[in-house]
């Protein structure tokens, strides 16, 4: 195994690059990355054609080193050139403006993405991919890329209604432990992806750890974007005590709306008996 000190950048190459928890072939899954987003690479083992990664929010597992792009000077500028990403569920980059083009690659939502143009008349925009390619998307299907900002910089308002939009987005997707996509999603995936899209970091898994923005409210405080936390689980408040999650318990199967109230048709009485604590990353007003 190779453990060069010299840490080196590269990009997700890859629609969904699978973080794993080990080397060994039969790891499981950690958590996910998407196409265009920088890592580290911290380790390398040749034998197995992985190595061990961090990504830009710290988090740590080991990726197909093939799914990779090495930082150069194609990909060098990406950081800062990349200020677009997919805002579509799932959509694939063209090799033409043309329906019946063929699909040089099929993205998922948080995607990062090179503008070339403006959009043409029929809403077509090229774009540059991290090897260089010229693809073309439906501008409709784009979104600003928002690197994450300090709390105080945010419209608490606006990024409330924002980020539960996005969770919301995600309705009916399948449970994928470590997911973080809309081809499956866990609950923090869900919470912490969306939360990112919208220009906050915080924790990827359900904790509330020191260092990152979530702090304990009281449940009374709690508005629609906080976070409702189980032993294990993370649910997104849509206010009151409605809120938005996934889930594989309780005969369900993936994101969904629930509730702590016991007089609500979608009550989860195991999630009132087990809730630990609320969060959020503003300040209690």
């Amino acid at each position: 195994m190779n453990k060069n000190n010299a840490v080196k950048s590269a990009y997700v190459n890859v629609p969904v690059l699978t973080l794993y928890a080990s080397a060994a072939k039969d790891a499981g899954r950690t958590d996910e990355a998407l196409y265009g987003d920088k890592v580290r690479i911290l380790e390398e083992d040749p034998a197995s054609g992985r190595c061990r990664v961090r990504t830009h929010y710290h988090y740590e597992g080991w990726a197909a080193a093939c799914d990779l792009i090495a930082a150069d000077s194609v990909t060098q500028t990406w950081e800062d050139v990349a200020c677009w990403r997919l805002g579509q569920s799932y959509a694939d980059i063209l090799a033409a403006p043309d329906i019946t083009a063929p699909a040089l690659i099929s993205l998922v939502r948080g995607s990062r993405l090179v503008v070339l143009s403006l959009p043409d008349k029929p809403g077509w925009i090229s774009v540059r991919l991290l090897d260089g390619r010229t693809g073309y998307i439906r501008y409709r299907f784009l979104a600003p890329y928002q690197a994450p900002r300090a709390i105080s910089e945010l419209d608490e308002s606006a990024f409330r209604e924002a980020v539960t939009q996005t969770a919301l987005s995600y309705l009916g997707t399948q449970y994928r432990w470590g997911g973080r996509s809309p081809l499956g999603i866990d609950c923090s995936g869900l919470c912490f992806t969306s939360y990112m899209l919208n220009g906050a970091l915080i924790y990827r898994d359900a904790k509330m750890p020191a260092g990152f923005a979530v702090h304990p409210i009281p449940r009374e405080k709690m508005q629609k974007g906080d976070l409702f936390f189980f032993p294990g689980h993370v649910a997104m408040s849509l206010g009151g005590d409605r809120f938005v999650h996934s889930t594989s318990r309780g005969g369900y199967y993936g994101v969904v709306v629930n509730s702590l109230n016991p007089a609500d048709p979608d009550f989860r009485p195991d999630l009132l008996a087990e809730l630990s604590a609320c969060g959020s990353i503003f300040p209690i007003a």
